[in-house]
């Protein structure tokens, strides 16, 4: 299975670190940040999800929920998470799910056969309050992701919905946003007091609306 941007993030029942969960319960009304791992005890996986706790507060501020899967065990997890916590100085404070039988996995498209037929690639899935599918990256088992793009991508999706906007190439917070084509002109001036920059009829910048 494909998901796409759009699609209903399916839901299921699953073992973790913290218990078994209802995915759409543990999300409640946040967003969601999936993160599929090739395997326990591996280097880049470790280093990942380090970050992803030392990005707690990060991801609380944007009102966002991550959890990581891999195909190993409960038990498996619970030693790994030690591990993570002393060699990458935190605290891993999320559920890792453990899907040994690989049917979230499956339910996710997280195994790709032309890579490996039996271990996750590394997948990020971004889920929006109504459970939606909102942005997908997909990363081969030897690189690690950039969570800075993650949590870039994530503020620019949130503004977006929020003040109906687009960002530019290379969009970090802070910079200009582009108003939609579907906002007039003089709407727009109406809609963006800090003044809209027109530079073609379809080109017309704000500064970010939601900064002070």
């Amino acid at each position: 299975m494909s998901l796409q941007l759009g699609d209903q993030a399916p839901n299921f029942k699953a073992q973790t670190t913290i218990g078994e969960i209802d995915f759409y319960e543990f999300l409640g009304d946040h967003w969601g940040l999936l993160l599929s791992h090739p395997g326990d005890f591996t280097p880049v996986c470790t280093t990942e999800l380090g970050r992803t706790a030392q990005l707690n507060n990060e991801f609380a501020k944007r009102h966002v929920k991550a959890i990581a899967i891999s195909v190993d065990s409960v038990e498996d997890h619970h030693g790994w998470i030690k591990d993570i916590n002393e060699t990458q100085h935190t605290e891993v404070d999320f559920p890792l799910i453990a899907d040994k039988d690989k049917k979230v996995a499956e339910l996710y498209g997280m195994i790709h056969p032309n890579a490996s037929a039996t271990s996750t690639v590394r997948s990020v899935f971004v889920i929006d309050p109504n459970k939606k599918v909102r942005l997908t990256l997909t990363y081969p088992a030897a690189i690690g992701r950039n969570f800075n793009e993650i949590v870039r991508a994530i503020d620019a999706l949130q503004l977006s919905d929020n003040y109906s906007i687009a960002t530019p190439v290379d969009w970090v917070v802070g910079g200009d946003v582009i108003i939609s084509n579907a906002i007039k002109t003089a709407d727009a001036l109406k809609k963006f007091p800090k003044g809209v920059k027109e530079v073609n009829a379809y080109i017309r910048y704000t500064p970010q609306p939601d900064l002070n």
